[in-house]
């Protein structure tokens, strides 16, 4: 999941003072928020969604979503501070859409999930220039990160195979409704033929009407 950037701030539980605070909380505060919100929007999808296939990629990312939320809340908790909560102006519109009855692939669309990823480093590639980034934290966001791009991997190859299922339902839907009119037409024939027949039939068997047949 792409993960909203915010700029962090955080609640101090115990006093510490200003050069001890690590520059890397406002990160840490940043991803714990957005994968909670992720976990959240997600496992509103799921609940929503009658493909199977779907439902269970979107498990395994929902689940690895709402762990990161708790793990980097944790470690921000053992680092002696807590998450500052942070307003995301999208986030009631991003629960409305997974809550809908919108299409898997709407969804994909309009959430944002699974799109194709560029030449250019991904949003992770920058978060250990931070040199100060202690053992523990690093090995949680080595894990974090590792995580994130196997999902986006996952989710990229559903949303590739649910557009390439539209993409091939369109035109044999089309071909439904031609048939369906060319039927409809061919019957219309069959039937003016018929009673064009039927016309012709009674008029040969009709007597010839009585006259002078003399030449003039």
């Amino acid at each position: 999941m792409v993960m909203r950037a915010l700029e962090g701030g955080l609640t101090a539980n115990r006093s510490h003072d200003v050069s001890d605070k690590p520059s890397y909380l406002g990160l840490l505060n940043a991803i714990s928020i957005g994968e909670t919100e992720a976990f959240q929007y997600l496992n509103a999808w799921i609940e929503t969604t009658p493909n199977l296939d779907v439902k269970a990629v979107l498990t395994t990312v929902c689940h690895r979503e709402g762990e990161h939320g708790l793990a980097f809340a944790k470690r921000i908790n053992e680092l002696g501070y807590s998450v500052l909560p942070k307003d995301n102006p999208r986030f009631a519109e991003q629960m409305e859409i997974a809550c809908s009855n919108r299409t898997d692939l709407e969804k994909f669309e309009l959430l944002g999930v699974g799109r194709p990823v560029g030449d250019a480093p991904d949003i992770f590639a920058g978060m250990f220039n931070d040199t100060t980034i202690d053992i523990t934290t690093g090995q949680l966001l080595g894990r974090y990160i590792a995580e994130e791009r196997d999902s986006g991997r996952i989710l990229r190859q559903c949303y590739s195979l649910l557009k390439e299922a539209a993409e091939c339902e369109t035109p044999a839907s089309a071909s439904s409704d031609q048939l369906a009119a060319l039927d409809g037409k061919v019957d219309a024939l069959c039937r003016a033929v018929d009673e064009l027949r039927q016309i012709v039939c009674a008029q040969t068997m009709e007597p010839a009407p009585a006259g002078n047949s003399k030449r003039k």
